[in-house]
């Protein structure tokens, strides 16, 4: 089966250099806004002390850049395929670099989150558009699956590696510089990308540009993600209204698209069962290594008792592992055994090391609890995710590229925001509820985070049944 995407008309250069060029400009721009969502970790406490946050409050360090990220994928991926792909990538990175900048220097807390938010906004700018930017660069199969496998491993070992350097930057410099380090990072892939990617005309703004369709879908996903990441912060009842409102909001937008000359987004994308399922299953599996990524820097901090430095060093392997199984096996096991296959022996791995971890005891060690699972997770992710993106991608005409790429990317924010509440608020209840029964405190945290270490196995469980099930190969 192939996994590659339907183009229309040749988007760019044929020349090998120009291409594999214009991947790595892409990857630099994707690695900066990926290590940006994660680099915050290790340095939480050292901003809350910093600037005074209180507990509820500096969890908005992060949410006020995961909500415009996750809200405006979907409308600025269709956005880029009307005004030209290049140009919304490119724009992207400088608005979001000089946010950094903006994070960097603050001394408020409004201005951080304010700043976190606007990065949010050049962050989806940049990331919505380079999956479609991707598959017309590289339409040949086996080049595609390279290409493919070469992004997601930059994609993956970011998120790693952003936790390592976030520790390391706090303890040698400070917590502001987590941010100042993407003003060179920007500014040489904003150059780049100015002369290394390929000019090319969008269909015009006049085509597609469904703009109150535009504004229900914004306001939908961005509430969205508002009410999954800030649930624990809010009663129930509160939770439940929002929710409703962001689901009315949706079906406002989605019977709109369905009447629209010009809609924003053609539903008949949703008929692909490859695009379709590989969403779904992308949202249960990112919600568990999302998950496993916060609340495992926390056990090894609060439980294992590591620094900032060392806890960032911890998380090393993995995106050694990513960034090998990648690039090193990755396209070529694919292109023996298919996407399909691949992606349910991810699964497997992934569901093993959550699982593992889930036994995680209060005295435990680095070497024996966290370590195998560590690498079990790499591992999984390593094959599950280019085999995924292809079976997202494949079957998507050119016009439609960046709006496939659009959601794609929102899935992702949608399942990461999805896992981080979900896991966060189970893991704080069983701790507080243990030490209410007046168990000691660091037993009462390792309870918790088996708990919701337990609950991401089950998500990751849950993503390889639906894989299985939906993305089977059909026979002609």
């Amino acid at each position: 089966m192939s996994t590659t995407i339907k183009s229309t008309a040749p988007a760019v250069p044929s020349r090998t250099y120009s291409r594999w060029a214009s991947l790595v400009v892409l990857c630099a721009g994707t690695l900066m806004t990926i290590l940006d969502g994660n680099i915050v970790t290790v340095a939480m406490p050292a901003i809350q002390s910093d600037l005074g946050f209180s507990a509820p409050g500096l969890a908005w360090v992060v949410n006020a850049y995961l909500i415009p990220f996750g809200g405006l994928l979907l409308l600025v991926g269709r956005l880029g395929d009307l005004v030209g792909r290049k140009r919304m990538f490119a724009t992207g990175l400088a608005v979001f670099t000089a946010a950094s900048v903006l994070c960097g220097v603050a001394t408020s807390q409004g201005m951080l989150i304010a700043a976190r938010a606007v990065q949010g906004v050049g962050g989806a700018m940049t990331a919505a558009v380079v999956l479609g930017m991707l598959v017309a660069l590289f339409p040949e199969p086996r080049e595609q699956a390279r290409a493919i496998a070469v992004f997601s491993a930059v994609g993956a070992a970011g998120g790693a590696l952003g936790t390592f350097l976030g520790g390391a930057l706090t303890q040698a410099l400070n917590w502001h510089w987590i941010f100042l380090i993407n003003l060179p990072i920007g500014a040489v892939a904003l150059v780049a990308a100015l002369r290394v990617l390929a000019p090319e005309q969008g269909a015009g703004l006049g085509k597609g540009a469904d703009y109150p369709g535009a504004v229900l879908v914004t306001g939908a996903l961005m509430l969205a993600v508002f009410v999954i990441v800030g649930s624990g912060d809010r009663s129930l009842t509160a939770t439940l209204l929002l929710g409703a409102l962001a689901l009315a909001l949706l079906l406002a937008f989605t019977l709109r698209q369905a009447r629209a000359a010009r809609p924003l987004l053609r539903l008949r994308l949703f008929r692909s069962r490859l695009l379709s399922g590989a969403n779904a299953v992308q949202i249960l599996m990112i919600a568990a290594m999302f998950g496993f990524q916060f609340i495992g820097a926390l056990y090894v901090q609060r439980v294992l008792g590591f620094g900032e430095l060392l806890t960032g060093t911890a998380f090393l392997p993995a995106p050694i592992a990513i960034g090998v199984l990648m690039l090193g096996l990755s396209a070529r096991t694919i292109g023996r055994f298919g996407p399909y296959r691949v992606l349910l022996a991810g699964l497997v791995l992934v569901v093993a090391g959550m699982a593992l971890l889930s036994r995680a005891p209060d005295d435990g060690s680095y070497a024996v609890d966290v370590l195998p699972a560590l690498l079990l997770l790499a591992a999984g992710f390593a094959a599950a995710m280019p085999a995924l993106t292809g079976l997202a991608m494949s079957g998507a005409l050119e016009e439609d590229a960046g709006l496939a790429s659009g959601l794609f990317n929102t899935t992702q924010v949608v399942g990461g925001s999805l896992g981080l509440a979900v896991l966060s608020v189970l893991a704080a209840d069983r701790t507080d509820t243990l030490l209410g029964r007046g168990e000691e405190l660091v037993a009462a945290t390792a309870a918790g985070y088996r708990l919701a270490f337990g609950v991401g196995a089950a998500l990751a469980t849950g993503a390889l049944v639906l894989a299985a099930v939906v993305l089977r190969p059909r026979r002609d």
